[in-house]
């Protein structure tokens, strides 16, 4: 029973971080600001981990399969930040 429950509410992070995608890559285009399609590409990638998460049982040898981009994930948002507070190049 509890890994139906984990397997639900891990799917439902997954819807939730493909829509938190959309809605940047919705703003992106209206924009063209690359902070927001840096979060749509972090939250896209957070979304497709969390499913893998979801359908697969992650044993100690499958671990790096559901780790490695949730680091890619959080450094994309980092850069984004970075980026956005980088001061404006004159010329």
């Amino acid at each position: 029973m509890t890994s139906l429950l984990t397997s639900t509410l891990i799917g439902a992070a997954a819807m939730a971080s493909l829509v938190v995608a959309l809605f940047f890559l919705r703003f992106w285009r209206q924009t063209r600001d690359t902070l927001f399609l840096l979060f749509a590409i972090a939250f896209t990638t957070d979304s497709a981990t969390r499913l893998i998460e979801a359908l697969s049982p992650v044993s100690d040898e499958r671990e790096p399969l559901v780790f490695v981009p949730r680091v890619i994930t959080f450094a994309l948002i980092i850069l984004a930040i970075v980026l956005k507070n980088r001061p404006p190049r004159r010329g």
